[in-house]
Formats: structure tokens, C-alpha cells, sequence
């Protein structure tokens, strides 16, 4: 059962600034975010909201202050027993009503069991010996987009591209891998989770991906240890005997973190083909640039704004108190637009000195397991578009996630053209 943790709105916070909370979602699906992060690093980077929809918290928005916070996972706790890790309710965890525990909302020595039982399928050497198959892959995928047309780049590129992926990692049926992406969608919508009406619709989709990963489950149970993750899980001591809670949890996690890392980033390639033109020029004149502008698009993008963590003892951070239950909220946006350590951090830079340095993988014992795989991924869909000599460029408004926790889109319209 979770421990319900009381968020009491604090009355001994002192602010140089009126409350500023940065969690609506129009904020973020109107793209107008930006502005405010800018303000809390300038003026109070350790910054409590007494109020909000997912009542008080605080935010911390310098890439500083988030390190300290992430390096400190016995203080600053990860936990789905108090909260989980995004800025939804008390007690809850991302899944809403029903509770899944998953290695990511866990604390060590449970989180470190948990994970290092997927880890060896995002090994450098595993790592190595699918990328032939990403780059086949990607290469039959863009070379069946129409050039000098108008598509819908997240469907035709970026969801195809990252739910094979996550078709192969499960060893899931390839004709029915769009089902991951539905469940990857309904499962990061906070919006959603606190909605009276689409709660229930929302957990009943979570459940149903549940019955069709049981299945799998007890298909391969029997079975011979394979390189697939749910394989896996049914070998490894630290997660055979997973409860179905504990079990979907997990799968959510490794569904969500697989699809929205890889597939926003992707998403956010024709965006800024559209503003800075010439920083594609730059990869299509060298294209030892890539593994570099792969890294710069993560960062740009931020594919997951944030992670909360809750406090589980009395704190002091950059001269505030932080106390014993307190909400804390590390905004991976606002890190990597921090300018005290990217210069011109609101721009994409596609030979930028330290891109590495961006947090949106995280940082510390939580570092996204799959990161690699990521890296490969959005690399190789540069190598190929510069192979081919082609140029994805936005020509219309986009229709972006409604949610203060993934960052990314929905549709985007886009025409390829010859570089």
C-alpha cells in the first residue's frame, strides 16, 4: 500500500518573487514555457508553488541545482510509495488509482535488482549488434516518404521508426505494434490520469496492455532464455516473481521510456531545420558532426520535462529549506536551457562544444537505461538523411502533447527536400 503523503501548502517559504508554476499544460502545448524557466533560473532557481493543479512543490530549474537533487537519491526519494516520480497527486503514482510500481519509481536496493535486469539489453556490445538492423530499418523507412509532399513526419517517421524498435526489444507481434504507441500515449498523460471522465477510460487501456503483455508473459514462460526483455524478466531472480502490478509497471516504463525519448527528439529534427536552416548544413557538410548533433536535438527537445522526487528528510538548497514530504519537481527543460552552462541555450547548435552535458537522460542511479539506444537511433536517422541528401523542413503548426511531463508532439507537417 502507498504512504500517503500529506502536501500541505508551506507558509514559511520566503520568495523574492510571486508563486510562478510552470505545470499547466497549455503552457506547454502552446510552446510558451520558455519565459518562465528564464525567470525562475534569473531570479529564484530553488522556487516553492504553494499552488497548483497538482498541489504545492517545488521547482528547481538550474542544471546545477537538478545534479544535486538527482545525486542524492536516499534524500530526494524516487519512490511510487510517495508519489512516484512525475508531479501528479500524493500517493499516486503515474498510473492514477491503481498502483504500478516500476524500477524507475523505486529506491535502492529494490531499483538497483530491478534494473539490472533490463540492463543488459542496452549494453555498448548489444548496442553494436543491432545497429546494422536500425540502419536497415531507417533506411526502408525514409526512402518510402514522397519528397516535395507534405506528411505527417511523427506518424510517417518518428512512431514507425521507434515502435519497430520496441517491437523487437519485446519481441512483440509486428502487426500489431501500433498498440505500443497507443499505450505509450495513454499511459504518460497526466492530463488524462486526473480527468474524472478519462481516468477510467485511461486505466482501462493501461489494463488491457497488461492481459496482451500477461499472454506473452505465459507463452515464454516455459521457454528457453531469450535476448528479448520480457524473457528477461521471466529469468532474472529480482523480477520473476513480480506481482502483475509490478509487472505492467515495468513494462509501462520501458514502453514510455523507449517511445517518447527516441520518437520527440525525432519529432523535433524538422523544427529546427525550419529556424536555423544552416545548422543542417553544417552535419550535411560533415557528417562526423552527427553523433554530436544527435546529442544537441536530445537537449533542444527535452523529450521529458521533469521528474519529481520527494524529500524524505530536511534539506537546504541554494538557500532554501526543503523539508521531510515536500514535492520536488527537477525540470529537465529548464536544465538544458540553462544558460550558464549552453550559451545560446534556446538555440540548436549542431557542433556545440558540451551537448553531452544535457540532462535529459537523467543523471545519477536514474540515469535512463535505454540511453544508448536512443543515441542510436536519432544518430542513425541523421546518417541516413545525410546519405540521401535529404532535408525534413516544418511547414505548418504543429499539434504538441497537452502535458507539463512529456514534451513532444503530436503531428507535424513536414516536406523533404533535397539538401
Amino acid at each position: 500500500m502507498a504512504t500517503m503523503v500529506t502536501m500541505t501548502p508551506r507558509l514559511d517559504v520566503a520568495s523574492p518573487i510571486p508563486p510562478v508554476d510552470v505545470s499547466p499544460a497549455a503552457l506547454w502545448k502552446e510552446d510558451h514555457f520558455a519565459p518562465l524557466f528564464a525567470r525562475l533560473r534569473a531570479e529564484d532557481p530553488v522556487h516553492y508553488v504553494p499552488e497548483s493543479d497538482f498541489g504545492p512543490y517545488w521547482s528547481i530549474t538550474r542544471h546545477a541545482d537538478i545534479m544535486h537533487v538527482e545525486a542524492l537519491p536516499d534524500i530526494f526519494s524516487s519512490s511510487w510509495q510517495y508519489g512516484g516520480i512525475t508531479i501528479l497527486g500524493e500517493g499516486e503514482p503515474l498510473f492514477g488509482d491503481d498502483l504500478l510500481p516500476m524500477f524507475i519509481a523505486m529506491d535502492r536496493p529494490e531499483h538497483t535488482g530491478q534494473r539490472r535486469t533490463v540492463a543488459p539489453a542496452f549494453t555498448p556490445s548489444e548496442i553494436e549488434r543491432i545497429g546494422p538492423s536500425v540502419r536497415a530499418r531507417t533506411e526502408e523507412v525514409i526512402d518510402a516518404l514522397p519528397v516535395g509532399e507534405t506528411f505527417d513526419w511523427v506518424d510517417r517517421v518518428s512512431i514507425e521508426l521507434t515502435t519497430q524498435m520496441l517491437a523487437i526489444l519485446f519481441d512483440f507481434p509486428w502487426e500489431e505494434r501500433r498498440k505500443l504507441t497507443l499505450w505509450s500515449d495513454w499511459a504518460g498523460d497526466l492530463e488524462a490520469a486526473r480527468d474524472p471522465e478519462l481516468g477510467p477510460k485511461r486505466m482501462a487501456v493501461l489494463w488491457e496492455c497488461a492481459a496482451f503483455f500477461t499472454r506473452l508473459w505465459q507463452e515464454r514462460q516455459g521457454a528457453e532464455p531469450r535476448p528479448d526483455l520480457i524473457s528477461r524478466m521471466i529469468h532474472s531472480e529480482a523480477t520473476r516473481n513480480m506481482t502483475p502490478q509490478e509487472y505492467l509497471g515495468n513494462l509501462i516504463l520501458l514502453i514510455v521510456g523507449g517511445n517518447d525519448t527516441t520518437r520527440n527528439s525525432m519529432s523535433a529534427l524538422p523544427v529546427v531545420n525550419r529556424l536555423w536552416p544552416d545548422e543542417w548544413g553544417k552535419v550535411a557538410a560533415d557528417p562526423a558532426l552527427v553523433p554530436n548533433a544527435a546529442q544537441e536535438l536530445i537537449r533542444w527537445q527535452t523529450p521529458l520535462a521533469h521528474m519529481r522526487r520527494t524529500a524524505t528528510a530536511e534539506h537546504e538548497l541554494a538557500g532554501k529549506t526543503i523539508k521531510a514530504g515536500d514535492k520536488v519537481v527537477i525540470w529537465y527543460m529548464s536544465g538544458n536551457r540553462d544558460e550558464a552552462v549552453f550559451d545560446d541555450a534556446d538555440r540548436f547548435v549542431a557542433d556545440r562544444a558540451n551537448a553531452r552535458r544535457h540532462l535529459a537522460f537523467g543523471f545519477g542511479i536514474h540515469r535512463c537505461v535505454g540511453a544508448r539506444l536512443a543515441e542510436l537511433q536519432i544518430g542513425t536517422l541523421l546518417e541516413v538523411l545525410v546519405a540521401r541528401g535529404l532535408r525534413p523542413v516544418q511547414v505548418g503548426e504543429p499539434e504538441r502533447v497537452n502535458s507539463c511531463f512529456v514534451h513532444g508532439y503530436r503531428r507535424l507537417p513536414v516536406r523533404l527536400e533535397r539538401a
